[in-house]
C-alpha cells in the first residue's frame, strides 16, 4: 500500500531539511514574558532566517512551553499558535509544518487547516508512551478521521520510539514502524534519539528504512531523522536511508537550543545534505 501523500509532494528537494522554530513560552505557560509582539518578532527573524539560510520547510512548535499539557492544550495555545503560524506562513515560501507539544493532534491539525500548513508532526500516534507528561495514548483513530474531514491534503509525519519517552510493552521499532504506516495511516515517520539534539542511532534509521521498504520498495513511506543532526553528521543519516531531517539545535547560535536561528549554521547543515 502507497504512502496517502508522497514525500515529493510537500518538498521539492531530494534531501529535504525541516528547520525547527521553537516558538517562545506563549502567554499562559510559566516562563512567558507575556508579550505577544515579542514573541511574534522573534518567531519572524528565526523564520526568515531559516528560510534564507536554504532549508526546505519549517516546523513551527511550542517549544516554550514547559511543562507541556500531555495531549490536550487550551484554546488560548490554539489560538497564539494560529496567529504566529499564520504571519510566519505569510513570511515565508517554503512549506510549513505544525507540532503541539505534548501531543495535541487535534489541534496540530486544526491549526495546519487554518494556516495552509503542509504538514503536522503527531509524537505519539499510535501505540502508549510513557512520558514526564504521564502515559500518553496514540489517537491515530481520530487524528486521521480528523485529518481527511478539514485537512486532507496535510500529511501526518508520526515518531516512533519517540524522544523524551519510554514506549510501554516491548514493541520493536520496526514494528511500531509497520503499524504507524499500515495501520495508523502517518504519510511518513520520524526517528530519533533519546532527547532534543541527542544523536539518533544510524542502526534505528537503517531498520525503519527496510522494514518499511519490505512493504513496496517503490513506495516507501519517507523516513526522517527527527534529532543528533548536524553539519558533520546530516550526511551519514540519508546514508544511512533517512529520506530527510529535521533540525533544531545545530541551527542556534552556538548551538544551543532557546538560541536565535544563525543563518550561517543553517547553511552549513544544508550545504553538507547536499553534498553525496
Amino acid at each position: 500500500m502507497a504512502p496517502r501523500i508522497s514525500l515529493s509532494d510537500r518538498f521539492a528537494g531530494d534531501r529535504p531539511v525541516i528547520g525547527m522554530l521553537h516558538l517562545p513560552a506563549l502567554p499562559g505557560a510559566p516562563d512567558s514574558s507575556g508579550d505577544r509582539d515579542a514573541i511574534r518578532d522573534r518567531a519572524l527573524e528565526d523564520a526568515r532566517r531559516l528560510e534564507s539560510g536554504g532549508v526546505d520547510a519549517i516546523l513551527v512548535e511550542n517549544f516554550g512551553d514547559a511543562p507541556f499539557y500531555p495531549d490536550d492544550v487550551p484554546a488560548h495555545v490554539v489560538a497564539d499558535m494560529t496567529a504566529l503560524a499564520s504571519v510566519v506562513r505569510r513570511a515565508v515560501d517554503v512549506p510549513l509544518g505544525i507540532n503541539v507539544l505534548r501531543n495535541d493532534a487535534n489541534a496540530a491539525l486544526s491549526i495546519a487547516a487554518a494556516v495552509d500548513a503542509a504538514f503536522v508532526r503527531i509524537n505519539v500516534h499510535v501505540g502508549t508512551a510513557a512520558t514526564d507528561q504521564g502515559v500518553l495514548e496514540g489517537q491515530a483513530h481520530d487524528t486521521v478521521r480528523l485529518r481527511d474531514r478539514i485537512a486532507p491534503a496535510v500529511a501526518i509525519l508520526a515518531d516512533i520510539h519517540v524522544k523524551h519517552a519510554t514506549p510501554v510493552g516491548t514493541p520493536s521499532l520496526e514494528r511500531v514502524a509497520r503499524e504507524t504506516v499500515d495501520r495508523g495511516k502517518a504519510d511518513g515517520v520520524i526517528v530519533s534519539g533519546s532527547g532534543t539534539g541527542s544523536q539518533t542511532d544510524r542502526g534505528d534509521i537503517e531498520r525503519a528504512a527496510t522494514e518499511l521498504a519490505a512493504r513496496d520498495s517503490h513506495a516507501r513511506p519517507p523516513v526522517f531523522v527527527g534529532s543528533g543532526v548536524t553539519e558533520d553528521t546530516v550526511a551519514t543519516y540519508f546514508d544511512a536511508g533517512a529520506d530527510g531531517a529535521i533540525v533544531g539545535t545545530a541551527l542556534k547560535e552556538d548551538g544551543e537550543t532557546t538560541n536565535p536561528v544563525s543563518t550561517d549554521r543553517v547553511e552549513a547543515v544544508v550545504a553538507a545534505a547536499l553534498d553525496p
